[in-house]
């Protein structure tokens, strides 16, 4: 989570009003793709991870720094996203404070059967992500 993290900086400035958002795919414990919210209209870190990433989904957990998203926008829902890629793991340090959202993205990720976690370093993520949050 703390590479996520890491990563989660290279968005900025141009994300912006969107959350800098990071996302690392783990396979048996390597890092096997990353992604960073691109700029508006652009991907969402977990759809850019999954855009980096070959592969068979067997075994790959996402660790992700905000809660991926449950509605379209300018893009489409990441938590659908994740759904449709067959992952089986998701690891999330925070959830979205944006009503839009709010929980939504993990009862879609639930729903679909896929294993959560919540607060992973979300003292670390809360810090940076903060000033970022309920502008989009």
């Amino acid at each position: 989570m703390l590479r996520a993290l890491a990563i989660s900086r290279n968005a900025l400035p141009s994300c912006i009003p969107n959350p800098p958002v990071g996302c690392v795919l783990v396979k048996e414990n390597d890092i096997v793709a990353e992604g960073f919210t691109q700029s508006i209209g652009g991907n969402h870190a977990e759809v850019q991870a999954l855009n980096n990433y070959e592969g068979s989904m067997e075994g790959v957990t996402a660790y992700v720094t905000l809660e991926p998203c449950s509605f379209i926008g300018r893009t489409p829902a990441c938590a659908e996203t994740l759904v449709s890629s067959g992952i089986k793991q998701v690891v999330v340090a925070l959830l979205d404070p944006d009503p839009r959202n709010s929980g939504q993205g993990i009862d879609i990720l639930r729903k679909a059967g896929i294993d959560i976690e919540i607060g992973l370093c979300a003292q670390q993520v809360e810090d940076f992500l903060t000033p970022y949050l309920g502008h989009s």
